[in-house]
């Protein structure tokens, strides 16, 4: 039987949710579905694992479209989806661990994501150790008899750092342990944990997933069993995606591939053109040769994304980040805000925006330096998005 390409998936599956005839899913802008006398269905709706008929928290029919589509782009037999990315990482992690389980991360993640195993986990009694992720030994030497999981994040954010997928899905059946990968920044076009093992995916849809920046949503990829018991918790955390922000992502899913292929080629000719720019220290993508993991990237991806770490030359620390500074304000095209993987290509300065949630040791661990700017490649025209660039780095470059 032949088997359907993504982009023919993105349009198509999970199609049998939508009972209308409409070509274009509904908006089912209600709370509650089920309104009538027969008591067994009713129990049915009431009782079933995401039930798109009941109440908008068990689910709702894009959402079940939503979850058809994502679970065919991760592999997964399943998914569910949430209203944040933070939603769905804390509900898939809830679902894995508990009081006296330890966990195994990285240094650098997602600062939400940092922020809840170093300081949410902590007050639960769940012990954890981050480790360098580009260390694929330090991830075994980290494993006590508890630990329950190993939850990573590849490329990082903002540092664009690899860890070893296929390491890590090996040492999680090795050790019985559940593995989790945070795929947000590669986006399923360019990466596919599942081919390594890795036995949950989470992502910010608000991000690639979504692509056009207006709205918010989460989603967990994984086993029928896994998902069966993260919807269990979710009815007791109460994430559930909004009807319109559901109806918003399964159409950004439509275009996902023709954006993201756009967003790898505009990304990598940006990088090629700042690793050159001498007011550039040093260009951290994953679609370049001198990536310091290029090797692990060619096994493990299968495009550089839109994801760019860039480091504003300066003599000293204060100085650099003067020059990032003016480099933001001098950009036209790349909005200063946060958020990534729009179509609009965007820029934020880390050590500002996460400033308040890590102190200089936590920044330096996690790779974060006064002089960095962090850049989401969107899908202007290339000659447009390098003209901003050399004209909002001339100054510096001038005076070094």
């Amino acid at each position: 039987m032949h088997m359907p390409k993504i982009e023919t998936n993105l349009i198509h599956q999970g199609e049998a949710f939508n009972e209308t005839k409409a070509v274009v899913t509904p908006i089912y802008q209600t709370s509650t579905y089920f309104a009538g006398d027969d008591l067994d269905q009713y129990i049915i709706a009431a009782t079933d694992t995401k039930h798109p008929g009941f109440y908008h928290r068990h689910g709702n029919p894009t959402n079940s479209q939503v979850a058809a589509v994502l679970a065919g782009l991760e592999k997964t037999e399943d998914a569910l989806v949430f209203a944040t990315g933070m939603a769905a990482i804390s509900t898939a992690v809830l679902s894995v661990v508990q009081a006296g389980d330890h966990v195994i991360t990285q240094h650098s993640l997602y600062s939400g994501a940092m922020l809840f195993f170093r300081n949410f986990l902590s007050q639960y009694g769940v012990t954890v150790t981050h480790v360098d992720q580009k260390d694929n030994a330090a991830f075994a030497a980290a494993i006590q008899q508890n630990t329950k999981l190993i939850y990573v994040e590849t490329p990082s954010n903002p540092n664009l750092d690899i860890t070893d997928l296929k390491y890590i899905g090996d040492l999680g059946k090795q050790h019985q342990i559940i593995t989790m990968v945070d795929n947000t920044f590669a986006s399923p076009v360019n990466q596919t944990p599942r081919d390594f093992g890795i036995d949950i995916i989470v992502h910010s849809a608000t991000k690639y997933l979504g692509g056009h920046s207006d709205l918010t949503a989460g989603v967990i990829c994984g086993s029928t069993s896994f998902i069966e018991k993260a919807w269990s918790r979710s009815l007791m955390l109460g994430g559930s995606l909004s009807p319109m922000d559901s109806w918003l992502l399964l159409r950004g899913l439509k275009t996902l591939t023709l954006r993201v292929n756009q967003i790898n080629s505009n990304a990598l000719r940006l990088a090629q053109y700042l690793e050159k720019h001498p007011a550039i220290r040093r260009v951290a993508y994953t679609g370049l040769k001198t990536h310091p993991q290029a090797q692990l990237v060619e096994t493990q991806m299968r495009g550089g994304t839109g994801m760019l770490c860039i480091e504003v030359i300066g003599e000293t620390s204060q100085q650099a980040h003067q020059h990032a500074q003016h480099v933001l304000s001098k950009l036209r095209f790349f909005a200063n805000a946060a958020s990534l993987g729009g179509v609009e290509s965007l820029i934020v300065h880390p050590a500002s925006m996460w400033g308040s949630h890590h102190n200089n040791e936590q920044k330096s661990t996690s790779g974060i330096t006064s002089g960095m700017l962090r850049v989401s490649v969107g899908i202007e025209h290339i000659d447009d998005l390098i003209e901003d660039f050399e004209q909002a780095l001339s100054e510096i470059a001038t005076l070094h």
